[in-house]
């Protein structure tokens, strides 16, 4: 599990914020693709994508969207895409497969277990909103569930991983999700090296306490020994605390306007890029060097660009 090179994950848009909430989210496919092309540069390794329609900005699974910002993204950069599977809790299974089924990326993300995810609380922090669907989907997460059955896990395995060669980004929102994973890896659905991202800060999930994230490590230590990688996405405020301890353990780190949209305390990250370079910039003052997409496509056991549908 040890490595010298830190990969950088940005998750550039998701389907979380809300465009009220900043000026700066990309909700257009010119600018999704504009946002991850720059964090590429900026020195992001893997790029984990959502798509929104354009016309007000929600959250949408419309492959025809992807396919207006996937191949631009492949042509201007080398960096490896990462299509959701976990799309929101308001999509359907059907839904949330249907762009990587048409894609076939090299890695996609998988929520491993069903949660409740709860969003609502912005509700108390936004004063108005734009677009009538905002408060609404808020709203809807009181009362929702995001539903990743083991059947659908299955399914998902089989499908993207098995027949289309994808591997994935395993999210995993609470200590039970490693034990989840482990059960399929020694069913041998799933095969190594894992990419295990923990995912602390979400409401329904593990909290951001830096104790926490030491807890999922030492578990994941325990189940899978030297057969993964781990990475940290910390919801909101907890960014950037929380993703530098993960460099300092020997893990990866995981940035982007899906899972915060602040730069520092008060301060609205302008794009994405911002908060890649400002994790490089802290990596870099702790002797870390950054993975090229090459060097992250090694140590993950990608398939390659050249392997894709776009």
């Amino acid at each position: 599990m040890s490595q010298r090179k830190v990969i950088i994950s940005c998750a550039v848009t998701g389907s979380i914020h809300t465009p009220s909430m900043s000026p700066h989210l990309p909700c257009t496919p010119d600018e999704i693709a504009s946002e991850a092309i720059a964090a590429a540069e900026a020195g992001a390794a893997i790029l984990h994508l959502h798509a929104r329609d354009p016309a007000d900005g929600r959250p949408s699974p419309d492959p025809e969207l992807f396919l207006q910002f996937l191949p631009r993204i492949k042509q201007a950069t080398d960096a490896v895409v990462n299509i959701t599977t976990g799309g929101s809790a308001m999509m359907t299974l059907d839904d949330r497969l249907a762009a990587a089924l048409r894609a076939k990326p090299e890695m996609c993300s998988l929520n491993m277990g069903s949660m409740n995810f709860g969003t609502y609380p912005a509700l108390d922090r936004i004063k108005s909103f734009t677009h009538e669907w905002e408060p609404k989907l808020l709203e809807a997460s009181r009362d929702a569930i995001f539903r990743n059955t083991f059947k659908d896990i299955e399914f998902i395995l089989r499908r993207l991983g098995e027949e289309d060669g994808a591997r994935f980004e395993f999210e995993c929102y609470d200590v039970g999700h490693l034990y989840t994973l482990a059960h399929f890896r020694d069913r041998g659905l799933v095969k190594g090296p894992l990419f295990v991202q923990f995912v602390l800060g979400v409401l329904g999930g593990i909290g951001p306490d830096p104790e926490n994230l030491i807890h999922l490590k030492t578990t994941a230590d325990k189940l899978f020994g030297a057969d993964y990688h781990f990475s940290v996405l910390g919801a909101g405020r907890h960014q950037m605390p929380l993703v530098t301890l993960s460099a300092i353990l020997g893990g990866n780190v995981r940035v982007g306007l899906e899972d915060s949209l602040y730069l520092g305390r008060g301060e609205l990250a302008k794009s994405n890029a911002d908060q890649v370079r400002r994790i490089r910039t802290i990596l870099e003052a702790l002797s870390l060097e950054i993975a090229t997409p090459a060097e992250a496509r090694a140590l993950l056991a990608l398939k390659g660009g050249d392997q894709v549908g776009f």
